[in-house]
């Protein structure tokens, strides 16, 4: 999936600090693409289940056999790890109300 960027100017005060309605913005923006990073690396996840595991919700009686990634256990683990580190991002700037 390509992103676009898009350059965003903001009207800072006479003391060059951003307004506190960017401040939001800004705040918003970042979060809203930190969870849409969570979301996206969950689906990888859950798409590893599908088939092997689970169809859609109801677990294979098979998967008692043991479950063994597609992509493999060094990318699959990762792929944990990178959701652990975007929950715990937004659990922090969410906690603190401010980047």
């Amino acid at each position: 999936m390509e992103k676009q960027l898009k350059l965003v100017r903001s009207a800072r005060t006479e003391q060059g600090e951003l307004s506190l309605e960017d401040r939001q913005r800004h705040f918003r923006n970042v979060m809203g693409s930190l969870i849409q990073s969570a979301q996206d690396s969950w689906g990888d996840i859950w798409q590893e289940f599908q088939g092997n595991v689970v169809e859609n919700v109801v677990v294979h009686p098979s998967a008692r056999e043991g479950f063994v990634p597609g992509c493999g256990w060094p990318e699959f683990l990762e792929k944990m790890w990178i959701l652990k580190h975007y929950l715990d991002h937004a659990k922090r700037l969410t906690e603190k109300g401010s980047l």
